[in-house]
């Protein structure tokens, strides 16, 4: 009889996608993956390490699990992903319900460290954060309509206030024939949304090929017979080329949604963090965008409270939204991590830097309202993804899944999760768009 493993990934999908390799690895070995983490020989735990929020996220994690363990429910327990390497010696010794960790260049060193842990070893296994991307299988924790497509690892921006780098290793990006092999296997398996991600997307290709290749490598995804959309997260401001704006705005099954993180647009604030490019620079980029991307949907991540920015700079980065309305923020409080260099630097306290983030919220609510109001009476095709007897859900180009918001619906036809529908927006509750299915 198999031994059984669970998993828990935690985190962003780029770590989801190290998880569902993992899985795949164990399954090959002869493992048996069970979706629960209880009455199993293993569970691990693919946790993320890049803020205070996420840290305690896994770490509660890994309590439960151990409390699990404690009842005899769970046998071992490995602990994976940003967490263990950044914390590799304190989680063996202030966890002692974990049996072992195994850092971010070894994910596909997983079986031989399992194998060890179930017969009862201690591992503690941490190879090169810096090799190259191995080429592996998955299995799939998305819906079968989605899937994540990663195509680099690691990051070479070196933020001041982010420890993504020490974490993950230089910059490095996957062949492109490699990529796109990936891409037409999980279009055959049923993907009807390819969802591009990497710390720095816009930056593919740069160190294998000597030049940026996402323009390339998007125009190939194109061309595959099956795929419906082609979503592109975490592109960094700086390296957005004109030749990139041409692809999202040529291609009919590029969705026109970019995710630009920003982080602030103070031009002392972003020389502090490190950050490439200054608040006429976005403000251009924006202009360029909006001119040559018709209905182009923006996604950004701020970060309040950052080292520098007392009343006026954070009124200012307030003016920025006011002004441009980008139709998709998330704000955070800042988060001083250690080994960065922002954590050493004069930062607001932690209460002003939440008060300033749940401010931006507001804001940003008041953004999405006029937003949403903009689209009654205009029919959207939306991706059906679930019924609840009564009303159909399902996304818009305009919503990425998870983070964004949702398309609620009737009609009068059947509907399976993966089909596109065309649906009249009639109104909208609670920040979700309301229609129904258009007739012809």
């Amino acid at each position: 009889m198999s031994q059984t493993v669970s998993f828990i990934s935690l985190g962003c999908a780029k770590n989801q996608v190290d998880c569902e390799q993992m899985m795949y690895l164990m399954a090959q070995a002869g493992y048996e993956i069970r979706p629960e983490p209880e009455e199993v020989d293993l569970v691990i735990v693919n946790t993320c390490g890049f803020i205070d929020a996420a840290k305690s996220e896994a770490i509660d994690n890994i309590i439960a699990v151990g409390q699990k363990k404690a009842q005899g429910l769970v046998g071992k327990i490995l602990v994976t992903g940003c967490l263990a390497q950044r914390y590799r010696q304190e989680i063996l010794t202030e966890l002692p319900e974990v049996d072992g960790v195994l850092g971010t260049g070894s994910y596909y060193d997983v079986v031989a460290a399992a194998r060890q842990v179930l017969a009862g070893k201690q591992v503690s296994e941490f190879g090169s954060i810096h090799s190259p991307v191995e080429e592996t299988g998955r299995i799939l924790t998305t819906p079968g309509w989605y899937s994540y497509l990663k195509i680099a690892e690691g990051c070479d921006n070196h933020c001041a206030f982010c420890v993504i780098p020490k974490l993950r290793g230089k910059f490095r990006s996957r062949k492109l024939e490699d990529i796109v092999a990936e891409a037409e296997d999980l279009v055959r398996g049923g993907t009807k949304e390819l969802i591009v991600v990497a710390q720095d997307s816009s930056r593919y290709g740069i160190d294998l090929y000597g030049e940026r290749k996402l323009p390339e490598l998007l125009r190939r995804l194109c061309r595959i017979e099956g795929a419906h959309w082609i979503r592109v997260h975490y592109t960094y401001p700086d390296e957005i080329t004109d030749e990139l704006i041409d692809v999202v705005a040529s291609e009919p099954k590029i969705v026109k949604y970019l995710d630009i993180p920003i982080q602030h647009v103070n031009d002392g604030i972003l020389k502090r963090m490190n950050r490439r490019g200054d608040r006429a620079y976005l403000e251009e980029l924006f202009a360029k965008l909006r001119a040559r991307i018709p209905g182009l949907v923006i996604r950004t991540s701020l970060i309040a409270g950052l080292p520098g920015e007392g009343e006026a700079e954070f009124e200012e980065l307030c003016d920025f939204l006011r002004r441009w309305k980008l139709e998709r923020v998330g704000a955070f409080a800042f988060s001083p991590e250690e080994g960065t260099p922002a954590a050493k630097m004069d930062y607001p306290d932690q209460e002003i830097a939440q008060r300033r983030a749940d401010y931006i919220a507001q804001l940003q609510s008041e953004v999405l309202d006029a937003y949403n109001a903009s689209r009654f009476d205009r029919t959207l095709e939306v991706l059906v993804e679930d019924w609840d007897g009564t009303y159909f859900y399902g996304r818009s180009y305009a919503d990425s899944p998870g983070i964004d918001g949702t398309v609620r619906f009737t009609s009068e036809a059947e509907h399976r999760p993966g089909e596109f529908v065309q649906v009249l927006i009639l109104g909208a509750e609670d920040g979700d768009l309301v229609g129904r299915e258009e007739t012809k």
